[in-house]
Parts: structure tokens; C-alpha cells; sequence
């Protein structure tokens, strides 16, 4: 398999492919999957000594580290209020010391590996009625609590200074955010590991893990027999590898567009400081520029993960609906990918036998959550679990109406959320 085709594939640095696994090797961590969690895992086990191998059923950022929105969004997708409310004020505590933590990790590996993947500084929260507006003012103080004071709320004069739009009436700018070419930050870290002697196979699924000591992992052409597995997949990993993974999460599909290239003069007068911007809504549209002066637009969610038969259908009134100034510009590409959402919008951590760990489920944060799960992982293997504990000791609920009927009831909820947003209530 290879990439869709999105923008990123068409702009994707130029790198040496990696093999398929065609024998049977030993390593200290086998690693199932090959996006961000894969990748952070692999980049922080490497560079710690360990002996990794990482398995990808496709190409290297093939899911959703190499289709999504390219924002650098801080915190989870549930704020660190909600956590205290939810899991008391110690989980709060130690979560919330960590919602700024993927960033910087971002952040450092591009400066450490000079990984050219277009980052910018600088993200926008988009409040469309005074209800969120009031949200954001809350966001703002929890967040300056636990340690950002890169805030900046935006009135109604302000975000129009920002975004050439009068959808929204205010807005905080999050100057610890930004936004960059996922797929070739994914690349970037692939090329890292492989400088600290990880091996990464390509096209090469994992078919079957058999548990034991060491634990043994099948593919079409070969196997890794591992101290350690972790499973990294999320919404790309097959149900039948590990059934345990998928009772208590769901796949979920995003659609983005990204125009023809815009002169620079049109381009900056939509998004003059080139921040990204996501707006309050339950169901989220979210947007940025591209290094060449696209402007990127994604939003909206399939429950399930089915393919859209019109993505343009979907997003291109969204798109006029925020920038009705576009009207005439026509769309390059247009393409879906899925993440994976829980039922608490936490992501879920875990262990499921000896030495074989998990990560998942970072319900639309997956850019700085996979980073930071991947640092907290090899803090386990070394002995650290404090950290991986705060998570996994968030319960991993199912949705309602089981296998069958979760995607409907989820789908149900999601219009009464959609219609709140629309109301402003």
C-alpha cells in the first residue's frame, strides 16, 4: 500500500525507502505500527540504547500522522478542567503537567534532527458565539495554572486582525501551538531512528502475536521474536491482531481539501500572521496555510470510518462559509484519513501482558499526545511508570450499544452537539 493521495504524498521529502521483512530477527522492542506513536516510541528507545524494530503494515505515515490537519494543538482533547472534574485533582495534576509536553518534544526534534517540515509557531481557538467565548477566557486561566503563559485572548477586533472572517467573535492564541507538513515530520523521525540504528520495515504487517518469552510477531514474509511489544497502530491496527484493543475505542474518519496555490498577497490577507485555527464546535473545522501558499481545510467527522463519496461535497462549504472570498479558487486535493476516538476522549494506555504495552485513542490531539506517549514508554522500559500510570489508570470505557451499534448512537450525540453549537447553548 501506499499513500494516499493528499497533498503531503504529492510534497513529501525525498528519503531511501525502508525494506520488507523477509526473515527471522531478535530485537529488544518490536514496535506495531509506523506513525507518530510508533515513531516517537521508537526515536526515544533508540536513542536510549535499545535494540527496535518497528512494523509497518504500509509506508511509513501511512494513517493518520501522514493525513491530518498539521496542527500543533496543546492539551487533550478533553481540558484539564474536565479531567479534575472527572478524575480528581491529582490526576489533574500530573496530566496536566504534561499537556505542553508533546509540543516541545515536536519541537525538539525538529531543531535536533534539522527535520524540514514547514513548522510554524502559533495556533487560534475560534469561539463562533459568547459561550465558547466564555470557554476560552476559563481555558486560558487552567492553562496559565499549569504553566503557559503564551495566551493571548483575542476580542472581536482582535481575531479579525487574525483570520479575514467574520464568523467568529473572539478567539485565544495559543503562541505554544503551531502547525507543520505532518507526513514529512514523520519522515524526519524515521531517518532519525534509523541514524540510531533502529530498522524499520515497511509493507510488512503484523499478522499475529504469539505471547511467550520472548514474545513472537508474525508477518507475511517474517517474524520478531521481542523482550517487549508495544502496539501503536490506533485507528489502522486490525481488530483480529488484538481484539482487546478495539472493544473500547472507534475509528473515525476527517476530510480535508487544500486549494490551488493562492498568490502570497491573497494567502496572507486570510491568515496574516500564518497562525492555524480550529474553531469551539463539537464537530470542529479547522484550517491553515501551506508552505506554498495553500490554504488547507478540513472539518467534520465520519463515525466509522467510512469513505465519503464527495469530500468536496462536504468541505467546500465550510470552506466558503468561513472565506466566502474563495468562491472562484478551485481545490488541488482532497483526501480522508481516520483517527481513533474513545469514549472519554482520553487517550488510553495500558498494559496487556508482560512486557507488551499499548498506546491509543488520542481522539483528534494525536500530533502532541503520540509524542508525548512515545518519551513516556521508554520511561516505563527504563523503570519510570509514574508518569504511563496516570493514564492508564484512566478508565477505558465502552461506547454504548456495543460493536454493533455504537457507531449509530455515537452519530446521534454528535447531531444533539451539533445542534447545541449551532444554537450557541
Amino acid at each position: 500500500m501506499q499513500h494516499v493521495e493528499s497533498y503531503y504524498a504529492a510534497t513529501a521529502n525525498a528519503h531511501e525507502p525502508w525494506p520488507e521483512l523477509q526473515e527471522s530477527i531478535r530485537c529488544d522492542v518490536c514496535i506495531i505500527g509506523g506513525g507518530f506513536t510508533g515513531l516517537s516510541s521508537a526515536l526515544y528507545l533508540t536513542e536510549a540504547g535499545y535494540d527496535v524494530v518497528l512494523l509497518e503494515a504500509a509506508k511509513i505515515g501511512f494513517g493518520a500522522s501522514g493525513r491530518n490537519g498539521g496542527q500543533v494543538v496543546n492539551s487533550y482533547s478533553r481540558d484539564v478542567d474536565v479531567i479534575e472534574q472527572r478524575y480528581g485533582k491529582d490526576t489533574a495534576k500530573m496530566l496536566g503537567s504534561m499537556m505542553f509536553e508533546g509540543a516541545d518534544i515536536i519541537r525538539d526534534r525538529i531543531d535536533r534532527y534539522a527535520i524540514a517540515c514547514d513548522y510554524r509557531p502559533g495556533g487560534i481557538f475560534a469561539a463562533l458565539n459568547n459561550r465558547q467565548m466564555g470557554h476560552l477566557r476559563n481555558q486560558k486561566a487552567s492553562w496559565a495554572r499549569y504553566g503557559n503563559h503564551e495566551l493571548e485572548l483575542l476580542d472581536e477586533r482582535g481575531i479579525r486582525r487574525e483570520v479575514a472572517t467574520d464568523r467568529y467573535v473572539g478567539g485565544l492564541l495559543d503562541k505554544r501551538g503551531g502547525h507543520l507538513h505532518p507526513l514529512n515530520l514523520a519522515l524526519g523521525e524515521a531517518e532519525a531512528i534509523r541514524r540510531h540504528g533502529g530498522r524499520i520495515y515497511e509493507q510488512s504487517a503484523a499478522l499475529k502475536v504469539e505471547y511467550g518469552t520472548p514474545h513472537r510477531v508474525k508477518t507475511a514474509r517474517g517474524d520478531v521474536s521481542a523482550t517487549f511489544v508495544i502496539f501503536a497502530g490506533n485507528a489502522y491496527l486490525p481488530t483480529q491482531l488484538e481484539p482487546r484493543l478495539g472493544r473500547k475505542s472507534m475509528p473515525c474518519g476527517s476530510q480535508i481539501v487544500t486549494t490551488e496555490p493562492l498568490s502570497r498577497d491573497l494567502a496572507l490577507s486570510l491568515l496574516p500572521n500564518n497562525h492555524c485555527v480550529e474553531d469551539c464546535n463539537y464537530l470542529l473545522d479547522y484550517f491553515r496555510l501551506t508552505a506554498d501558499n495553500r490554504l488547507l481545510y478540513g472539518g467534520g467527522v465520519v463515525y466509522g470510518a467510512r469513505e465519503p463519496e464527495d469530500i468536496d461535497a462536504l468541505i467546500r462549504p465550510k470552506l466558503l462559509r468561513t472565506f466566502p472570498q474563495l468562491r472562484d479558487v478551485k481545490l488541488s486535493y482532497r483526501w480522508s484519513g481516520n483517527f481513533l476516538l474513545t469514549l472519554s476522549r482520553m487517550p488510553q494506555f495500558g498494559q496487556l501482558e508482560k512486557n507488551v504495552y499499548f498506546m491509543q485513542g488520542d481522539s483528534g490531539h494525536g500530533v502532541t499526545c503520540t509524542h508525548l506517549s512515545g518519551k513516556l514508554i521508554a520511561e516505563v522500559l527504563r523503570g519510570q511508570a509514574e508518569r504511563f500510570d496516570a493514564f492508564a489508570r484512566l478508565p477505558h470505557l465502552p461506547f454504548p450499544g456495543g460493536r454493533r451499534f455504537k457507531v449509530p448512537l455515537t452519530a446521534m450525540g454528535a447531531v444533539w452537539y451539533a445542534l447545541r453549537d449551532r444554537l450557541g447553548v
